[in-house]
């Protein structure tokens, strides 16, 4: 992929970015999400590629734009699989909290597992635990060799988990083995990603979250040189039907994080909400500011922009 369609990608979620931070703290949930998508979809057409959603916003029959199959872009350039969430933390958002992010990650064609819109149950580290974890394990298990690799305690580890009653067993055996934990209420993509900065405190990330965002947490992960593994978790028969149909044979699979983003991949993000992984969009009298993270697997380069918006001379906010 041309490493110049990064910097083209990254427009797109600053634009939903900050679509989506008008709506922070108003309680609409809706509202935020829907201009998310409506600035990510407009943008998405000024780029060069023939871009395929594969993880979105949901199937034709249940969303209006970016559903799973629909092409965007220009229809000029690459092939392209890609992966979105135009607002990943839409209640953080709502209510004013952190960590709320716009992101997208992009591989070439073939390169995402087409994951159902299910649960998947998942286990992600920094660059310090790849090929350590094993998600088959106990979490005592998977922090003792975390510990080992950073050469601490468990008890220095802290492991990031949704705040979830189905992670009610998986919270009492982290404290048993001795780790801290930080309960999220949303957003699971922003902190797999703090698994691999050092200043975020978090080691180690677990439990049950959304499966497209597994997907898309993967390809971030490839991109900085940590690991990731996740298992499809299904609800009922009616979703284990829909993975048939999307390919999926075997619906116990254990998903090394290549198999879930193969290839060369692309990742950026925006923040919408100021979190441990990145600053969200600040409203000024000439516009606004954002940070994104925009980061290739094929270099390792990670890049960090900070942008100055100015709404008198771009068209579209």
């Amino acid at each position: 992929m041309n490493r110049n369609l990064a910097l083209e990608f990254v427009r797109v979620t600053e634009m939903a970015a900050i679509a989506s931070a008008r709506w922070m703290g108003r309680g609409d949930e809706k509202a935020a999400d829907q201009a998310a998508v409506d600035a990510m979809r407009s943008m998405l057409d000024t780029v060069d590629c023939k871009g395929t959603v594969v993880i979105g916003e949901g199937e034709r029959d249940e969303a209006p734009m970016l559903f799973i199959g629909e092409e965007v872009g220009s229809g000029n350039g690459p092939a392209l699989d890609i992966a979105l969430d135009p607002l990943e933390g839409t209640t953080v958002c709502a209510v004013g909290a952190s960590n709320s992010i716009s992101v997208m990650a992009i591989a070439e064609a073939g390169g995402f597992l087409n994951a159902p819109d299910t649960y998947m149950e998942k286990i992600a580290v920094g660059p310090a635990g790849r090929g350590l974890i094993d998600i088959r394990e106990t979490p005592k298990e998977n922090l003792s060799r975390l510990a080992e690799a950073k050469k601490c305690k468990i008890n220095d580890l802290t492991v990031c988990i949704l705040d979830r009653d189905r992670h009610r067993d998986l919270i009492a055996q982290v404290r048993e083995a001795g780790a801290r934990i930080k309960l999220i209420g949303d957003g699971d993509v922003a902190a797999s990603l703090a698994t691999c900065e050092d200043n975020s405190g978090v080691d180690m990330l677990m439990g049950t979250g959304g499966a497209p965002e597994g997907v898309i947490a993967a390809a971030a992960l490839r991109c900085m040189g940590g690991d990731f593994q996740g298992t499809l978790k299904f609800r009922h028969d009616e979703e284990k039907e829909r993975a048939k149909k999307m390919g999926i044979t075997d619906l116990e699979k254990i998903y090394s994080i290549e198999e879930l983003a193969s290839g060369n991949v692309m990742f950026v993000a925006t923040g919408v909400t100021t979190g441990t992984f990145l600053n969200g969009v600040r409203f000024k009298p000439w516009g606004a500011t954002t940070q994104s993270i925009v980061m290739r697997s094929q270099s390792g380069t990670i890049r960090r922009i900070e942008a100055e918006h100015r709404f008198d001379t771009k068209p579209r906010y």
